[in-house]
């Protein structure tokens, strides 16, 4: 058991037999009368986020969780297959769960799963990602005075808005929180 003032940013607990992971944390000490705790927290298997408030004196049953390296193997409509490289254990793991960030995992990557009892909960992705561009329609010369955009498809099928210089087969950097441009891959 784990008081709600060891909730701290990364601690797992389990809240109404549903596991959740604290990122953010702030403790508020009234005078005379008991501490409030507040977190902004992921509900893991889910992967929705939201803010609870607890008593300084609430207790959780604190939960382990355990981080995989698997490397991704293909994904179809319904399932992501990832396969472990030490033992080739396969893991089928629904697409719901992983949720959108299975598309900045290439084929043949490694990547980390947490499980918990042996559920998969989520997948671990940098905060950004290089892609090559597939296809995107030709920039203007002399047409740069703005910051102006144009859409590009890039080969994990994902559409992203890039700036005009862009031309098809260059690699970009992509940030995965917002699924926006950040800069071009310097060609070696």
């Amino acid at each position: 058991m784990i008081l709600a003032t060891d909730l701290k940013i990364g601690r797992t607990f389990l809240l109404e037999n549903s596991p959740y992971k604290v990122l953010k944390y702030s403790h508020h000490k009234v005078a005379r009368g008991g501490g409030t705790v507040k977190v902004t927290v992921k509900e893991l298997q889910s992967g929705s986020t939201m803010e609870k408030t607890f008593q300084s004196t609430a207790k959780f049953d604190e939960i382990t969780t355990i981080k995989k390296p698997l490397q991704f193997l293909y994904s179809d409509s319904k399932n992501a297959y990832l396969i472990n490289p030490d033992t080739f254990e396969q893991f089928e793991i629904p697409l719901e769960i992983l949720g959108s960030d299975i598309v900045y995992v290439k084929e043949g990557e490694n990547t980390n799963v947490l499980f918990w009892e042996d559920k998969p909960l989520s997948i671990e992705i940098p905060p950004k990602v290089t892609l090559t561009v597939m296809e995107t329609a030709p920039g203007v010369k002399g047409n740069s005075a703005t910051n102006i955009y144009k859409p590009a498809k890039m080969e994990n099928g994902l559409s992203v808005r890039v700036p005009l210089f862009i031309k098809a087969g260059d690699e970009v950097r992509v940030d995965t929180r917002t699924g926006e441009y950040v800069e071009r891959v310097a060609q070696t």
